[in-house]
């Protein structure tokens, strides 16, 4: 069996793969900065009961694999402060990505959340489907 994880009233394997781009897809991104984002996902996660279990990303975009509970708040309210610490930390750390945008912006408003693991869609259906209902 997979990893599955135990509340005290639950168990759970919950995991979001997050994509960020840059505003205007700009090729902003080198090892440097993508060590330095990684880091500060690491630290966000802790704090929404979740843990960034891959990270990884090119000059304009970043990918991130994360492990969230049923206690995680919103997707929407997790995305929202990683990219609104990211942005900043970064802006403030690294001066080549401060001078790159005319405003204090980073990311690009649009965000790709999907959850994944487990079985396919179509298998998960179909067990559903097999159900004994009763009539």
């Amino acid at each position: 069996m997979r990893n599955v994880n135990k509340g005290r009233h639950s168990c759970y394997s919950m995991h979001l793969h997050i994509v960020f781009i840059t505003k205007y897809r700009r090729k902003v991104f080198g090892e440097l900065h993508l060590q330095s984002l990684e880091a500060t996902f690491k630290e966000l996660c802790l704090a929404f009961d979740a843990e960034l279990k891959e990270f990884n990303g090119e000059s304009d975009h970043v990918h991130l694999l994360i492990s969230t509970s049923p206690k995680t708040p919103s997707v929407a309210k997790l995305v929202n402060s990683l990219k609104a610490t990211s942005s900043r930390r970064i802006r403030r750390e690294f001066n080549d990505v401060a001078g790159a945008f005319s405003k204090n912006v980073l990311w690009s408003r649009s965000y790709f959340a999907g959850t994944c693991g487990g079985a396919p869609l179509t298998v998960i259906k179909q067990y559903i489907e097999q159900q004994d209902r009763p009539y």
